[in-house]
C-alpha cells in the first residue's frame, strides 16, 4: 500500500509540472487552431537558459525560470508575428510543417551549442547528496525539489486562468479564439493577440523547462517527448482550457506513475495512451472541454 501511495504522490507532483508544460500548448491550439510542434523546443530552451544562468552565476533555477520565461516570451512573440502569422489562415498541414521545421532547427541548434549530453541543475534542496532533500508524510517521502516545482507550476497555471478571465488582454485572447471576425469588428488586433498568445505560451514553456532541469535531466532530443506529452494532455483535458490542462497533467502523471510501479517501462506510454483513448470515447471534448466552452458562451 505504501508503494502505491508513494507512486501516487510522485505522479501528482510530476503531473503538476506536466500541466505547466502543456498549458501554453493547449492555449495556442485552442485560440489559433495551431498545433505548435516546436513547443518542446521552447521547453528545452528555457531549461538551457536556466542551466546557463546557474552555471555562470549560481542563479537558483526558480529565479532562472522567471528569466527564461521572459526571454522565451520574446522568442514566442517574434516567431509568431514574423513567421506563423503569415500562414495562420492556411491549411493546418502548413502550420504543422512550419512548426515541425522550427523544432528541428531548435533541437539541432541546441545539440551543436550544448551537445547532446544530459544535464541537470543541481540545488541543495534537489541534490541527491542533500540529507534533507525530502520530508516524510506518513509512509510517503515528498521531495522538496519536486514539491517546489509542483507549487510553482500550479500557481503559474492559476495565474494564467486569472489573467485570461479577468484582464482586458486575456478577454481579448479568449474573444479572438471564439470568433476572430467578431473580435476584429470590436477593434481587436488579431495579429497582435495571436503573437501575444504565442509569447505567453512560450514563456510558460520556458519557465517549465527550468523546473524540468530542477527535478531531472534534459537534453535536446527530449523536445519531441515534451511536445508529445503536451499534445496528449491538451486533448485529455480539453483544448484551450487551462483547468483542463492542469487536470489532464495530473491524471497523466498519476497514470504514468502507477504504470511504472507495476509494469515494465515499455508499457508505461501504452497505458497512458489507452487512458487517453478511453476518456475520449466517453468525453470527446476532453475531461473539461465542453463545460469550459459552454461557460464561455454563456458568459458572453
Amino acid at each position: 500500500m505504501s508503494a502505491l501511495a508513494q507512486a501516487t504522490v510522485y505522479g501528482l507532483l510530476q503531473g503538476g509540472l506536466l500541466a505547466m508544460i502543456a498549458v501554453g500548448f493547449s492555449l495556442v491550439w485552442g485560440v489559433m487552431n495551431v498545433i505548435n510542434l516546436a513547443h518542446g523546443g521552447y521547453v528545452l530552451l528555457g531549461a538551457y537558459i536556466a542551466w546557463e544562468l546557474h552555471a555562470a552565476w549560481g542563479l537558483d533555477p526558480l529565479i532562472g525560470a522567471v528569466t527564461g520565461g521572459l526571454v522565451m516570451f520574446g522568442v514566442g512573440y517574434v516567431v509568431q508575428r514574423l513567421l506563423v502569422n503569415q500562414i495562420v489562415n492556411a491549411p493546418i498541414f502548413l502550420t504543422l510543417l512550419l512548426t515541425f521545421g522550427l523544432q528541428l532547427v531548435l533541437v539541432q541548434g541546441m545539440a551543436v551549442v550544448f551537445s547532446a549530453d544530459y544535464r541537470s541543475i543541481a540545488t541543495p534542496y534537489a541534490s541527491q547528496a542533500f540529507t534533507l532533500q525530502s520530508f516524510g508524510l506518513a509512509d510517503v517521502r515528498v521531495p522538496y525539489g519536486r514539491l517546489l516545482a509542483f507549487v510553482v507550476a500550479v500557481l503559474a497555471t492559476a495565474a494564467l486562468v486569472v489573467f485570461t478571465q479577468r484582464s482586458r488582454t486575456g478577454l481579448a485572447i479568449l474573444a479572438t479564439g471564439m470568433d476572430r471576425t467578431a473580435a476584429r469588428l470590436m477593434g481587436i488586433n488579431a495579429r497582435h493577440v495571436y503573437a501575444l498568445t504565442a509569447g505567453i505560451a512560450a514563456a510558460l514553456a520556458g519557465a517549465a523547462g527550468a523546473l524540468v532541469g530542477l527535478v531531472g535531466t534534459f537534453s535536446p532530443p527530449d523536445a519531441a517527448r515534451f511536445t508529445l506529452l503536451s499534445f496528449v494532455i491538451s486533448v485529455l483535458g480539453g483544448l484551450g482550457n487551462m483547468y483542463g490542462a492542469l487536470l489532464g497533467g495530473l491524471v497523466l502523471g498519476v497514470v504514468q506513475a502507477w504504470a511504472g510501479q507495476y509494469l515494465p517501462g515499455t508499457w508505461v506510454n501504452a497505458v497512458a495512451f489507452a487512458v487517453l483513448v478511453g476518456v475520449l470515447i466517453v468525453r470527446p471534448a476532453g475531461l473539461a472541454g465542453r463545460a469550459f466552452y459552454e461557460a464561455r458562451v454563456e458568459a458572453t
